[in-house]
């Protein structure tokens, strides 16, 4: 039965290798779309582990053991964007080298990555090559770098000088020390907007496999009516459909192989990937492999219920019995148990962790077991304010059978939940975290605070710091005995007019160490609080920070960076303009917004793909009753309208709803877990909705075309 069933599928007519060949392109763009997004999880973790790399734990040196290395990683800065900075001291000849060079550098050499090489070739030494002084020894190798745009540079120092720094540590190996990445984060939000995009592939694939269920089952019931066993039939089905499947599951390989270096250099998470990145595991490979075949070979199998039941069961069809409101049952508690969760946040991460992501799972099931029932009340609210013919027929048929009406678009409302509820948090997060605004005055300002071991500032330093073009001040701001934190005391006589002035009668005045409030702005009109310090008491402070005000140029403030930086070589951040220490963090969320808009962009397409195969496979097995219709005299416009309204009734429906039950999701979580007021996505999210959804409709309007070729007259004479 095997070669028969592949004699079906490859040799049975025009109609059957038309069909054929539309399965397997179908499953090769699903396939191919599958392994991107294996692909692309993959790289993902490979970037986070590559970053999570430069910041190693200690290692514990052992007896007989190599020799530790020194290692330092901190953050510098130019032109808004961050340099990592990793400073390495060998301790003897067996010590264990960094990872993407081919030697420990000694003091006086560094290696750079490419980006910087290129940045260091355009920009005057003055503003950045400067910082690094001695001999560059070559490029740092892809297995280093987080991204092919990373900024890394690792500087060569003596023990000594590497032990003195901040966050300096020992390491007896290198590579295989990887602090723990937070998994019940990153694993949750790559889980979710994977799931958000892999639903959709996996509907798409599937109603693929299912064209022209209707007439193959018709098919398979006349080969009963003959004398074929069900089991016959059910091998030849799923034979037909997997024969297809694995053509087009093999195309979908070489698609994925063709694309992977022009998919890697697409910034889903805000910086590109290495081609290496997106790569995919043996068991990756395994699953699409074996899964998408055996999956469409259960499709078919699943689709054929009617026929294995006896030879005229395809012609014995009735209307399925309408879900019922228990459906809603798993909706509800999701949202119940994600409100009982304010005010009762879990204490362990791992705890919080299983609250809300069960809580989230839970309402994902019971939107997916909720939407036949949403389709059919729907329908059931359309039918009854139906004012024209089209609507009425459209309405009663979504009304008689919702779970086929739902079934198309259910990818569609799994995905638009998951982003908007990632969309929800991330926003909400940046909201509240994220960088202090930059305006025209406070990008001049470049200050490095000291935290620890503060320096003497000698007068030549700020001199030199002035005599730089674009400078108008130089301020040295001491440590407030009183306050701690970022507050520090300043002479009011020393306080630059760009920044404010002292109320009449005050010496001494509290202000922020880069003189700009956090979240705040520079302004000359600011009246600062009197500090309880005499100016003799001021004189004993330590320093705490240096402010360097500027006219905003990239020269001043670069120049000013860079020598305060050779200044204070032992900074534990680095010279910086408000919002950009503040804003790393921020990137970060914004890259994985942007990895939740894509999700939404290809997911949506998807989704309409999905609704045109179904809409091509409805109009297929309907030819008859739509033939008859037009002899009957309903016009093509009608029966258009009817297609159409099917498809992006409950596509729009499903839209709002998903969309509503992410916001409310997110909400829940954020006053459990933050206690934040949620702040809802900005106008980009929604146009990304509208412009998607509105694609979706154009795919489903290019079929109806279709319409007027397959219902003439001669379809219903001959059928």
């Amino acid at each position: 039965m095997i070669g028969f069933g592949l004699r079906l599928a490859v040799a049975g007519g025009r109609e059957a290798l038309t069909r054929l060949i539309i399965i397997a392109a179908a499953v090769a763009v699903g396939a191919g779309l599958l392994l991107t997004t294996l692909a692309g999880v993959n790289a993902v973790n490979s970037q986070l582990t590559r970053y999570a790399s430069l910041y190693p734990g200690a290692s514990a040196a052992g007896g007989g053991g190599p020799a530790p290395l020194w290692w330092s990683t901190r953050e510098d800065y130019f032109q808004g964007r961050q340099i990592v900075r990793v400073d390495v001291a060998a301790t003897g000849a067996d010590s264990p080298t960094p990872v993407g060079i081919p030697r420990t550098p000694g003091p006086g050499e560094y290696y750079v990555s490419p980006a910087l090489t290129e940045l260091l070739a355009v920009a005057p030494a003055a503003q950045l090559g400067d910082r690094y002084p001695g001999r560059n020894l070559g490029p740092v190798g892809p297995a280093a770098l987080t991204s092919p745009d990373t900024l890394l540079v690792i500087v060569g120092n003596t023990p000594d000088e590497v032990a003195g720094l901040p966050n300096a540590r020992q390491l007896t190996s290198v590579g295989d020390t990887v602090p723990a990445l937070p998994e019940t984060v990153v694993d949750l939000i790559l889980g979710v907007i994977a799931g958000g995009l892999l639903f959709p592939v996996l509907i798409f694939i599937g109603t693929a496999t299912r064209l022209s269920a209707a007439r193959r089952e018709q098919r398979f019931a006349a080969m009963r009516l003959v004398g074929a066993t069900p089991r016959q039939i059910s091998v030849v089905a799923a034979v037909e459909a997997a024969a297809a499947a694995v053509a087009g599951t093999a195309l979908g390989f070489v698609l994925f192989l063709a694309f992977r270096g022009q998919l890697a250099a697409i910034p889903f998470t805000g910086m590109p990937f290495f081609p290496g990145d997106m790569s995919l595991r043996p068991l990756d490979v395994l699953v699409v492999a074996l899964g998408v075949p055996a999956g469409a070979a259960l499709a078919a199998w699943v689709s054929l219920r009617s026929v294995r039941i006896s030879p005229l069961g395809v012609t014995r069809r009735v209307t399925p019995r309408p879900p019922r409101a228990y459906r809603l049952i798993p909706l509800g508690l999701g949202v119940a148990e994600l409100t009982y969760f304010i005010g009762r946040r879990p204490d362990t991460s791992d705890g919080q962790t299983a609250a809300f992501l069960s809580g989230l799972l839970l309402i994902m099931t019971g939107l997916v077991l909720a939407g036949p029932w949403l389709t059919m009340v729907g329908a059931r609210v359309m039918a009854r304010h139906a004012s024209r013919p089209a609507t009425l027929i459209a309405a009663r048929r979504l009304a008689d059978n919702p779970r086929a009406g739902f079934r198309a678009i259910s990818g569609i409302m799994l995905a638009l939940f998951v982003t908007s509820v990632a969309l929800g948090v991330i926003t909400t997060i940046i909201a509240h975290r994220g960088p202090a605004p930059v305006g025209s005055t406070d990008a001049g300002t470049v200050s490095t605070a000291f935290y620890e071991d503060p320096p003497t500032v000698p007068d030549t330093l700020l001199a030199e710091l002035r005599a730089i073009p674009g400078v108008g001040s130089a301020t040295v701001i001491r440590a407030n005995p009183d306050r701690g934190g970022d507050a520090g005391v300043i002479a009011c006589a020393d306080i630059p007019t760009a920044y404010g002035r002292c109320a009449d009668g005050v010496t001494v005045a509290t202000v922020p160490y880069s003189l700009v409030p956090f979240h705040g702005s520079a302004s000359a009109t600011r009246v600062w609080p009197a500090a309880p310090n005499s100016l003799d008491e001021l004189r004993r402070l330590p320093v705490a920070s240096v402010v360097v005000g500027t006219d905003g140029s990239t020269a001043a403030v670069e120049r000013s960076r860079t020598v305060l930086s050779l200044a204070f070589p032992k900074f534990w951040v680095a010279p910086n303009v408000p919002g950009e220490f503040e804003s790393d963090f921020a990137d970060t969320l914004r890259g994985w917004k942007q990895l939740a808009n894509v999700v939404i962009v290809a997911s949506l397409a998807l989704a309409g793909c999905s609704l045109a195969v179904s809409v091509v496979g409805g109009l297929s097995e309907r030819r008859r009753p739509f033939s008859l219709l037009r002899l009957s005299g309903a016009q093509v416009g009608i029966l258009r309208r009817v297609v159409a309204l099917e498809s992006a009734v409950p596509m729009l429906a499903v839209a709002v709803v998903a969309i509503g039950m992410g916001l409310l999701a997110a909400q829940l979580f954020l006053k459990a877990q933050m206690d934040y007021p949620l702040t809802a996505p900005g106008v980009e999210f929604y146009a990304i909705v509208v412009v998607g959804l509105a694609a979706c409709l154009g795919i489903i309007a290019s079929t109806l075309p279709l319409l007027e070729r397959v219902t003439g007259p001669e379809t219903a004479r001959s059928e």
